[in-house]
């Protein structure tokens, strides 16, 4: 499918398992196309239609091609190589009939494929595993949506004789529960075409930064806005107890540092909030000081960034749970920060990426931003 901008194009898969090329008539019908990457609330999809009425329905709906539950893989090519923009699964329609001529629409909603980890509820224990093993094993068995399986690893094992962990949700929510208790984030992810990476670990700050957001720097720039804010109440500390198993003493967790690593920041803003966690009374003192490892890190950054790209300048796709760095906003705004949200949205002959980023507070931590 091409979007008539600049050479970028649209890939559009779809099949029961193994998902193929759309048909030529479903192209022909393409209006729009929209995903959004989410740290916080996961990924989805939403794809536009126009409908031509056949003798006895229409034929989009006819042709399989868009049923429920049918896998659909979005892409964007810039130039050769096509860049991923989710692998999904059809969960919803959304019909408009009219009475003008090409003007019916049909409206195909759905989710990244960790839907298909959400659909049925589960009672079973994993006796003397740490959570990273158990992550492993319940990942295994979605093998047929070319899951990946990349945990990080957890070093508490748990004593039979002392406890044991159980499931008794669904396979999405038990994995993450056991990232929230971590200080983890669990997602999928598109690793190419047809092969998905599930992500369970600590924030991605590790890896190499996207190309950089660029802003008033002539003809670098590919930003078409950009805006700042910084909450200096939304950082929280947290605070416990445990009880020393010896002598049964109540003793204060000293301050722990966030899995948040490395700082995006030069200046973090300090936390003037407090949590009292009181689930710590009842743990051992490793349980206890990874509950207050979790809490620390799952606290809000202080500073975000809201824009829009010009994907033509840009010439990426710009990916959610990855660093990206931004230029020319000034010395308390430049810097790297970590990408929170973007929502694609594609059209015959546009493409747009509007997006949300964050970090712990304000300057660089960069001599110099890279391009």
């Amino acid at each position: 499918m091409l979007t008539g901008l600049l050479g970028i194009r649209l890939l559009l898969l779809l099949g029961k398992t193994v998902p193929l090329p759309a048909p030529h008539d479903l192209s022909r019908a393409f209006l729009r196309a929209e995903v959004t990457n989410d740290a916080e609330q996961g990924d989805g999809f939403q794809l536009t239609f126009s409908l031509s009425k056949g003798v006895l329905d229409y034929d989009l709906l006819s042709g399989g091609s868009l049923d429920p539950f049918n896998r659909a893989i979005i892409a964007v090519v810039f130039g050769v190589v096509p860049e991923v923009l989710i692998d999904g699964i059809i969960t919803h329609h959304q019909l408009a009939p009219s009475d003008e001529p090409g003007q019916s629409t049909l409206t195909v909603t759905g989710k990244d494929v960790s839907v298909m980890l959400d659909l049925a509820e589960k009672n079973d224990s994993y006796a003397n595993q740490p959570d990273s093993l158990i992550v492993t094993r319940v990942l295994l068995q979605y093998a047929q949506y070319g899951l990946v399986p990349k945990p990080a690893p957890t070093t508490d094992v748990p004593i039979e004789l002392e406890r044991v962990p159980r499931q008794q949700e669904t396979d999405l929510k038990f994995l993450q529960r056991l990232a929230q208790r971590n200080g983890y984030v669990f997602y999928i992810e598109p690793l190419t075409v047809g092969v998905n990476t599930a992500y369970w670990g600590p924030e991605d700050r590790l890896s190499l930064p996207q190309p950089a957001l660029t802003l008033g720097l002539g003809s670098q720039a590919n930003l078409k806005s950009l805006s700042f804010a910084q909450d200096a109440l939304a950082p929280s500390g947290a605070e416990g107890k445990f009880v020393e198993p010896i002598t049964k003493t109540s003793l204060p967790i000293p301050p722990l540092p966030s899995l948040r690593v490395p700082p995006l920041a030069l200046s973090a803003a300090g936390a003037r909030r407090t949590t009292l966690l009181r689930s710590t009374a009842n743990q051992d003192p490793a349980q206890a000081a990874t509950t207050v490892v979790a809490a620390v890190s799952k606290t809000p950054d202080a500073v975000t960034a809201e824009g829009e790209l010009d994907a033509s300048r840009y010439g990426h796709a710009l990916r959610a749970r990855r660093l990206v760095g931004v230029r020319g906003a000034g010395f308390s705004y430049d810097g790297l920060y970590y990408v929170r949200r973007v929502t694609h949205t594609l059209t015959p002959g546009t493409y747009t990426q509007k997006f949300t980023l964050s970090r712990e507070g304000t300057g660089s931590t960069l001599p110099a931003v890279p391009p």
